[in-house]
Formats: structure tokens, sequence, C-alpha cells
């Protein structure tokens, strides 16, 4: 058996990790932690998990948690993992780390971006990013993957075929992002309260969103380009999805059909991405790990409309893919639909 913790066991994206992780027979989960002090069994903080798994969420330290399991799911807040994923590394495990610790290269972006000095920044740059859609060749011997957020994976997907192939500009690109109010996390905050959010859109972090540099570092490491974005987010009254809407400048006149025929040559064998004819909505990938993507061009713009759930291809589920490289299981184990 192939024994897994999971750091940071109430929030929605471990609810999923668990969830995922119980559908293969060769994983047993080991640990679960928590910073609340009285132990908490994991199904009264995840009552959907009554009957199904037997243990409590723990305040463990890194060596009591390197003891238990070979794979750590680290679902710590930012700044919070660099605190641990040291430790664990030193204690044998390989780790898949669900925070922004460790996916931008440069120290001082990261403090500029988070307001954090980063207190391991010897890993930064070296640390394998986890979007097994572009390096699922790096992933497999990695001790440590840094796990793509939701709305940065929904947009690198969508966008990273056309820089690729040159088929689009990489400067003057534009991300109108809408996600669904459980990308804001479990904790109660003001603006996702249902009185503030129930039957309204607005955008959020407008110039100054967090995952800004992370979009235009793996885009430009992945096209060998300059890239630079401009990502607007919305908060949308609805529990989980995101779409994106990408309004980008193409190199020369091109059809529809020729921009879906090439997405779907560089996606060519990756199981859980779906280029499609249709307008995606979020409802067509909720509950899975697909990403849906298609085009559309219109005025001398050629739009990109990229849909995933964030909570599971944005984050359980793309992680799970990591470890499932990792582990020298299927990719797709856990993840597709019955």
């Amino acid at each position: 058996m192939t024994r897994v913790a999971i750091l940071g066991a109430t929030g929605y994206t471990a609810l999923e990790l668990i969830k995922i992780l119980l559908r293969n027979p060769e994983v047993e989960i080991t640990a679960l932690t928590s910073r609340q002090k009285d132990a908490p069994h994991v199904h009264a903080v995840h009552p959907s998990l009554h009957s199904r798994i037997d243990l409590n969420c723990e305040d463990l330290t890194p060596q009591q948690v390197a003891g238990r399991a070979d794979f750590v799911f680290c679902a710590l807040p930012h700044g919070a993992s660099t605190a641990v994923i040291p430790e664990l590394l030193a204690g044998g495990c390989r780790v898949i780390d669900l925070s922004a610790d460790y996916r931008l290269s440069d120290p001082g972006v990261y403090e500029e971006w988070y307001g954090l000095v980063h207190t391991d920044p010897t890993r930064l740059g070296s640390t394998v990013y986890g979007l097994p859609e572009l390096w699922a060749d790096r992933i497999p011997q990695a001790d440590l993957v840094a796990n793509p957020g939701c709305y940065t994976s929904t947009s690198i997907l969508g966008l990273a075929p056309l820089l690729c192939q040159n088929l689009i500009d990489a400067t003057g690109i534009c991300i109108d992002a809408k996600s669904g109010v459980s990308g804001a996390g479990r904790s109660p905050k003001m603006t996702t309260l249902y009185p503030e959010c129930n039957e309204s859109i607005s955008a959020y972090g407008v110039g100054r969103h967090r995952h800004t540099p992370e979009i235009d570092q793996v885009l430009t490491d992945v096209s060998g380009q300059n890239v630079e974005v401009v990502f607007t987010p919305h908060l949308v009254p609805m529990d989980r999805g995101i779409l994106c809407t990408m309004y980008t400048r193409p190199k020369t006149t091109v059809a529809e059909d020729d921009v879906l025929d090439a997405m779907r040559e560089y996606y060519k064998g990756k199981p859980f991405i779906r280029v499609v004819d249709h307008l995606p909505a979020t409802k067509d990938v909720a509950y899975s790990n697909f990403c849906d993507m298609t085009v559309r061009i219109s005025r001398g713009f050629l739009i990109v409309l990229c849909c995933t759930d964030n909570l599971i291809k944005g984050a359980a589920g793309v992680a799970v893919q990591n470890f499932n490289l990792m582990a020298g299981f299927e990719e797709t184990t856990g993840l597709l639909p019955v």
C-alpha cells in the first residue's frame, strides 16, 4: 500500500482529495492534519465522509507525518508550506504542494505579490510545476511538485497550444476569469457571506491578482516567448467552476477549425483535455477532472474559452494526477467518471 497524508484536511480541496484517493485500492490515507487542538474526527468536519474513512484530524509535526506517510499532499495556506516541506523532504516524503509557495521561480517576485519573505528560496526555480499536460516527463522523478492554482491552470491550458504553435501574440492577452465561491476557501470572509455574494457578480484583485506572475512565468517557460497577460478575476454566486474567456491577437489570418485542429493535435493523448466545438459551460465539467476549451474569431481577436472545476482540475484532481505519475499509477487512476 502507498501511504498518503493530507496536511490541512479541513478545507474543500482536502475533501475532494480524500474522495478521489479512496477510489484507489492501493492507497491508504494514514494521516490527516489540522491546527484544531481537539483533533476532530474527519467526518465531524466533512459529514459526507461518514463511515468511509476512520481518522482524526490531528495537529502533527512534520516528523510525525513523515513516520506515517510516503507521499504528502500539502493543502496549507500560502507561507505555511515552507515551514514544513523541507522537514518532510528530509524525512523521505515526496510532496505535492497545493499552495503557491513553490510555483514562482524568483523569491523577489514571490515577496512582491504575496507580501512574504520566502524561507526556502533555494528550491525556487528547480521545483517541478505540476501541470501534467505540459510537464508529464518531469513529474514522475520529482520529490516536490508545485501544484498549479485553479485560475492559472485554466488560463495556461487554454493559451499554451496557441503560444507554443506561434498562432497568437505573446503580449496584450486579456483574461476575463470567473470563479465559484468555493475558490475563496472554507474560512469565512465578508465577501463570501451569502448576503454579500448572492445575486451579485463582482471583480476583485484587478491589476494585482497573485496569479498574474504565475501565468506569465509558466507560459513564458513553455512557449519560449516573453508572455504578458492582463488578468481580471470575478466572483460568481455559484458553488464551483471556472470559466476563462481570453482575448488574444492572431499573428496571421486563421480559421476557427484550423485553430481547433491545432489545439487537438497539441493535446493528443491527454485524457483530461476536451477541445470542443460548442461553447463550454461550467456545468459540463463540474465534479470532474476535465478541462473543456474552444475558440472563436471575431473582429480581429482570437477568443479562447476554457472551463474547469476549480476544486478538481483546479486543485485536488490535478494534484492526484501528479501523485499518480509520481507513484507509478496510471495517470487517470481515481479520476475518470464512472
